[in-house]
């Protein structure tokens, strides 16, 4: 059975190396045995012959350089599979990318742009862009962007012109009541969300965003100016 080994992995290279060395002793082994036969055979035989003189031939030193010198070469040729897997390793990557051309470079762009978005929704929880907001909510685009230039949603970057906006901030299709007041003291809509999302000791631990559902933006909003102000 064949056997595929990583020659990026040194244990796994010694592993190959002693296989075929084990491999290349039992033919050996073999040949010995051939080699015995054929002794037996120059016994029967006149002299001066082949097979007296391979009779004469010290075959155990001979087998034994044989092992040494096959071992020796196994590892060398793991050693080179090793440095030319290296090698392609480095120059894989960038032909792709040469090779795709604009597909690549789509390709590329819809990764960084999904890890972007993963890095958001890390702190931010779930997030959505307008697409979905309008086929999920039925949130019109134009409505949307109305909201995010008078700061009534909390817009957050998303690469270097598109915007996702959290879902909590939403009830039945629409921003929460305060939020465009939260916006106007902690104007960066990053640690104005953060706050929004997180336990504050001057609601006694309780969460601002929270609050803002149930319709309590009073309470919120001088939390935030208090906040702001310190």
């Amino acid at each position: 059975m064949t056997k595929s080994f990583d020659f990026g992995n040194e244990p796994r290279q010694d592993e190959f190396s002693c296989l075929v060395a084990k491999e290349v002793q039992r033919v050996l082994a073999q040949f010995a045995e051939v080699m015995k036969g054929g002794s037996s055979i120059s016994s029967h035989m006149g002299t001066g012959t082949a097979a007296d003189l391979l009779s004469a031939t010290p075959r155990q030193a001979i087998h034994d350089d044989l092992s040494a010198l096959a071992s020796e070469f196994v590892r060398r040729l793991a050693a080179e599979a090793v440095r030319r897997s290296n090698e392609s390793a480095g120059e894989v990557a960038p032909l792709t990318v040469r090779t795709e051309g604009a597909h690549g470079c789509a390709v590329l762009k819809a990764r960084d742009q999904q890890s972007d978005s993963l890095r958001i929704e890390d702190w931010a929880g779930a997030v959505a862009g307008p697409t979905y907001l309008e086929a999920r909510f039925g949130i019109p685009r134009s409505t949307l962007h109305w909201w995010q230039r008078h700061n009534d949603v909390v817009a957050l970057r998303k690469g270097a012109r598109k915007h996702v906006f959290p879902l909590a901030q939403f009830i039945d299709g629409r921003p929460a009541p305060g939020i465009r007041q939260v916006l106007s003291l902690i104007v960066n809509p990053r640690p104005a969300w953060l706050w929004l999302t997180s336990p504050s000791p001057r609601l006694d631990g309780r969460i601002p965003i929270e609050m803002l559902r149930q319709d309590l933006a009073a309470e919120v909003i001088r939390a935030a100016r208090d906040f702001s102000s310190t």
